[in-house]
């Protein structure tokens, strides 16, 4: 099974909840709602899930093996990361285009004047 697309459909800036991110195998098959979490050890990934009467969470659909769990893990994060640094040159690009051009002076003399 190869992952053949992923969309970082929500960034989030505060709180431990950092993204929720859309994984689709194949061309053919998409999971939804796998987030990306921050906790004391970094960042991983949860797998969509439900609660349970007894409120506990269980995964709805999740890896069969420790192998694609880290494969899955790894693309996810990596379009995360991706994700970040695109929106961080935005941000950037935006702020460039809203700061003033310097004004510019023309010297006449000993004193300068605006031009």
């Amino acid at each position: 099974m190869e992952i053949t697309d992923i969309i970082v459909r929500q960034l989030q800036e505060t709180g431990k909840l950092k993204a929720v991110v859309s994984v689709t195998f194949d061309n053919c098959f998409v999971v939804h709602d796998v987030k990306v979490i921050e906790s004391m050890n970094g960042l991983f990934i949860a797998m969509p899930s439900r609660r349970t009467p007894n409120n506990n969470f269980i995964d709805i659909v999740h890896p069969i093996n420790s192998e694609f769990r880290q494969t899955m893990s790894d693309a996810v994060l990596a379009a995360y990361r991706e994700s970040l640094r695109q929106r961080e040159e935005e941000l950037r690009a935006e702020q460039e285009q809203r700061e003033p051009e310097p004004a510019s002076f023309a010297y006449f003399g000993d004193r300068p004047t605006s031009g």
